[in-house]
């Protein structure tokens, strides 16, 4: 096994020796070469498709993305923007003439228009702050957006006068608002998100929107242009009642405001029928579960008779489109780990049109991926595999194959042998539940030898994976281990009741569900009872040190960015007013041994197993400082440990390419270590 670390890790070193397409097994190296495609745009006439095209450079260590156009045969596939820029958003004119997307080519980011015949384009903004959720009117001639608007931030206390040439330190930061920072963008600006227009020839973008409330997601106009539908939170504590949201109507004309929905709980995506008539959206009436449902509704534009229309579907729905005679909606969802692409009449049942949706998210298998439908109802989706990263693929509305349209990693797998996935379905022995899960096995497999097993457990909690693309499965794998991941109670695309079952109660029997996993792939034949090892990120991370303090099956655990402690993470982690709210039953104060007993940390004093930390030093999701109890604890055990800190990097670590490499290598490396031979 040595031998393989011993590569990849010289591969990560001497980066300019990788070469795509060189055949042979995938390696930490190639991570550089993998792209993906996002966001399919298809034409209104459905002949033509506009994807992002998201790649990465190994010389800057950076990820970008251009914008390619592909005929829905697969022919003419070309770029209509290059270099080392990120391109994204973009969105057809009603008429099929010209595109808008956002782009930060020319240093900040902003909006652009493209005349689809002559190839031309214009920047169409000059704006400080990013523009998001951009959308036209019907008749081409406006454009809505997102954006940020800066408020002048609470003063710090008044200081005496300096003398002159003094060199005082920095004055003090002053926060007083709840939500401070957020994992990934760090300590936020004091401001607020609001819905701009701009006349689609350019000029100064207005503003429609005020108040001291997020204005986000996606901007729907109104058939005429008179108004624009959108949901925000305005609630007077919205702070602390996130989640409860509500779809508004604002005039474009003067910025009256009329709120159409009014429920405890999200209402969310709103999406204006063809005759104008008619509102959907998604939501759900808010229990404080830590798992709930999101269906489809549709309400008058009055705000009358609120209706569910997903019927006895227990899958959270959303992407929804409607249909262009107004009679139902194209929507996505997961289903045991699938991504779905769905019809749903407002009468009667839903029909399921695709499969296999996802393969943006390329790490780890997670649900992702998006779809759009042209007016003929032919669909544009991101297509995946366990072999393959997003691709754009096409299918009909009415059904049928899908056909791949792109191709985009061909080059560097046509020649490579990739690990083969197998599902597997299982028995829990806490309660004979099923429990879903795959096999990711080596390359060159064969079932008469014993391979090291790696059990990998997805973060979350409320999260799932799926037969879909991992680097990091294929990289374990192309290690030489056989690699398990499964979706445990808790897990999204199963139902309600099975996400529910950890409600107030994680990590808990979750852990019979894993090891009944170890238990029913070992029974397989083929692993080395020896050599059993576990990881896992954030919540498969809280459930990495719950395993080790539970069992000493396994031979050595990697737990990244996890929760040890909760009491201190509740207080410390950036959605701190979700965490206590929703996956509590109160706060940390009125109820210390509730949370002393779902730490992982209360389980330390059974730990042997070698485990080692790993966490980015910029996380706000899951701070540093959890990392560092456990850490500290393992050596006040003296059980071998060590901290891995990757600088800069936030919960996903993934921004910086390298970086992704560092985190996979680190743990081959750590298992490698303490391989029984």
């Amino acid at each position: 096994m040595k031998k393989f670390v011993i590569f990849f890790l010289s591969v990560l070193i001497t980066t300019t020796s990788v070469h795509a397409g060189s055949g042979g097994k995938f390696t930490l190296g190639e991570f550089f070469e993998l792209e993906y495609a996002s966001d399919p745009q298809i034409s209104p006439d459905g002949g033509r498709v506009i994807y992002v095209r998201n790649f990465a450079d190994i010389m800057t260590d950076r990820r970008y993305s251009n914008l390619w156009i592909v005929d829905v045969d697969g022919k003419n596939h070309r770029s209509l923007t290059t270099g080392h820029r990120n391109d994204r958003s973009p969105r057809w004119s009603p008429d099929g003439s010209k595109l808008i997307y956002v782009s930060n080519k020319e240093g900040s980011s902003e909006i652009y228009m493209r005349w689809m015949d002559s190839g031309q384009t214009a920047r169409l903004t000059n704006v400080r702050y990013s523009p998001s959720g951009i959308s036209w009117s019907s008749d081409g001639k406006m454009i809505a957006f997102n954006m940020f608007v800066k408020k002048e931030p609470s003063s710090p206390a008044e200081m005496p006068d300096k003398p002159a040439g003094a060199k005082w330190a920095d004055p003090p930061k002053v926060i007083d608002k709840m939500i401070y920072r957020a994992d990934g963008s760090g300590y936020r600006e004091n401001g607020y998100s609001h819905i701009f227009t701009l006349p689609a020839e350019g000029g100064t973008p207005r503003q429609l929107t005020s108040g001291d409330y997020h204005h986000g997601g996606s901007v729907e106009w109104t058939a005429d242009g008179s108004a624009l539908i959108f949901s925000a939170n305005r609630r007077d504590d919205w702070e602390y009642e996130g989640r409860d949201s509500e779809v508004y109507e604002i005039s474009a004309k003067d910025g009256s405001l009329r709120q159409i929905t009014k429920r405890k709980g999200p209402d969310s995506s709103p999406a204006l029928s063809p005759n104008g008539n008619t509102v959907a959206y998604t939501g759900y009436d808010d229990r404080y579960q830590g798992y709930q449902v999101s269906h489809l509704y549709t309400i008058s534009r009055k705000g009358t008779g609120t209706k569910r229309i997903t019927g006895s579907l227990d899958r959270s729905v959303g992407n929804i489109t409607w249909s262009k005679d107004g009679k139902g909606l194209y929507a996505g969802y997961s289903d045991k780990g699938n991504g779905k692409i769905a019809y749903i009449p407002l009468k009667g049942k839903v029909r399921v049109i695709a499969g296999d949706v996802g393969g943006t998210s390329i790490g780890r298998p997670y649900s992702s991926g998006s779809f759009t439908v042209s007016d003929n109802g032919t669909i544009a989706f991101t297509v995946t595999s366990p072999g393959r990263p997003a691709d754009v693929a096409v299918v009909s509305a009415k059904g049928g194959k899908p056909k791949k349209i792109t191709s985009l990693n061909e080059d560097l797998f046509g020649h490579k042998e990739l690990a083969q996935v197998e599902e597997i379905w299982y028995k829990s022995s806490h309660d004979e539940r099923d429990i879903h899960g795959w096999i990711a096995k080596p390359p060159g497999f064969d079932p008469k030898k014993k391979y090291p097993l790696i059990l990998e457990i997805h973060g979350g909690p409320f999260a799932n994976y799926g037969d879909r693309f991992s680097a990091e499965i294929q990289a374990f794998a192309a290690a030489g281990y056989v690699v398990l991941y499964t979706n445990p109670r808790g897990s999204t695309s199963y139902g309600e009741e099975f996400g529910n079952l950890i409600h107030h109660a994680y990590p808990g029997d979750d852990f019979f569900d894993l090891m009944s996993g170890v238990d029913a792939t070992i029974d397989k034949g083929y692993i080395d009872e020896n050599n059993l090892f576990v990881t896992g990120g954030s919540g498969g991370g809280v459930l990495t040190a719950w395993l080790v303090g539970r069992s000493d099956r396994f031979t050595a655990a990697v737990s990244q960015k996890p929760v040890i402690n909760w009491y201190s993470f509740v207080l410390t982690a950036d959605m701190y007013g979700i965490f206590t709210k929703y996956w509590f039953p109160g706060f940390p104060w009125e109820m210390p041994d509730h949370y002393h007993k779902r730490s992982p940390l209360s389980l330390v004093g059974n730990v042997s197993t070698p485990t080692m930390l790993l966490t980015g030093e910029a996380d706000y999701r899951t701070p540093m400082s959890e990392s560092e109890q456990y850490y500290q604890a393992l050596k006040l055990r003296k059980i071998d440990t060590k901290l891995v800190r990757i600088p800069g990097a936030s919960h996903g670590i993934y921004r910086r390419p390298s970086q992704h490499i560092a985190k996979v290598a680190e743990i081959l490396e750590w298992f490698e270590k303490y391989q029984k031979k």
